[in-house]
């Protein structure tokens, strides 16, 4: 698996150089446009034409003519009352589009598929859908155990390693806020130190915090054990988790850490390719 990563990956990067110096040189224009957008995606609420300019290092004119022609093709909404700019509703078409298309399943199945022929253990990837995880890619080992977690299927994210991977990259306040109550905890099977309270989620996303990656004990099924990492964006705001499943009793403690560094490694191979951030 390490070495066919380590072989797509150099050419990806070499590439990418060539292209911006060519559009850097050719269509500045077109390069200023691009970084007006995503400097606006990345901003919690509209700016300043301003603001846009002393941020990107811009003259103002050319600001205000770029966000002119953006705010004509609806990519940029101006804001009359407060002077300001925000993302237009052609922008928000790129991103459902974008959905549409399933870039994470089609960018992640591959890693996935090379990390079960490299492990000889079921692997699958996972997003975040209020506070349940769906699951998006399942790449199944050969010879193991059908598993639950199919395409299609949600879980509750605090009883599987995915979600725990999720829920641990996300602010407190938010998972505070997807998990306000003890009516929003559930449970599928009797397990000891079952989370079924606050107090006791926020103690263990700690523990992920801290381990770099998440675990699980049989709490979706009797006898399995899963271990799953984080997928972040470019802002660092998990997109995803790839999480790898087994039975038990076939992996000893002591070899966990080994396995977990390798799904780590599977999760900033797909954040690298969605411009993300990988975890440090």
């Amino acid at each position: 698996m390490s070495t066919a990563l380590s072989a797509a990956t150099p050419n990806a990067e070499a590439q990418a150089p060539r292209v911006s110096a060519k559009a850097s040189s050719k269509v500045p224009a077109a390069e200023n446009t691009l970084r007006i957008l995503k400097l606006l995606a990345s901003r919690r609420g509209p700016m300043a034409a301003s603001q846009i300019a002393s941020s990107l290092d811009l003259p103002r004119s050319s600001v205000y003519h770029l966000l002119g022609v953006m705010e004509a093709n609806g990519f940029v909404l101006h804001l009359h009352e407060e002077q300001r700019y925000g993302l237009g509703i052609s922008a928000f078409e790129l991103s459902s589009a974008y959905s549409r298309q399933e870039p994470l399943s089609r960018l992640g199945r591959p890693l996935l598929a090379s990390l079960v022929d490299a492990i000889g253990e079921s692997a699958h990837l996972a997003v975040l859908h209020g506070r349940d995880v769906l699951y998006i890619v399942e790449e199944r080992a050969k010879n193991r155990p059908s598993l639950v977690t199919d395409v299609g299927v949600r879980l509750p994210s605090h009883l599987t390693a995915s979600g725990r991977a999720i829920l641990a990259a996300l602010p407190k306040s938010q998972v505070r806020a997807l998990y306000p109550n003890a009516a929003a905890f559930s449970a599928r099977h009797e397990v000891a130190g079952a989370i079924m309270k606050y107090s006791a989620l926020s103690s263990h996303l700690d523990q992920v915090r801290q381990r770099g990656y998440a675990t699980e004990h049989g709490e979706v099924t009797p006898g399995f054990g899963s271990i799953a990492a984080a997928v972040t964006d470019h802002l660092g705001w998990p997109t995803a988790a790839v999480a790898v499943t087994f039975l038990e009793d076939k992996l000893a403690p002591e070899e966990w850490p080994a396995l977990a560094a390798r799904v780590q490694k599977v999760a900033d191979e797909l954040s690298v390719r969605i411009h993300g951030r990988p975890t440090k």
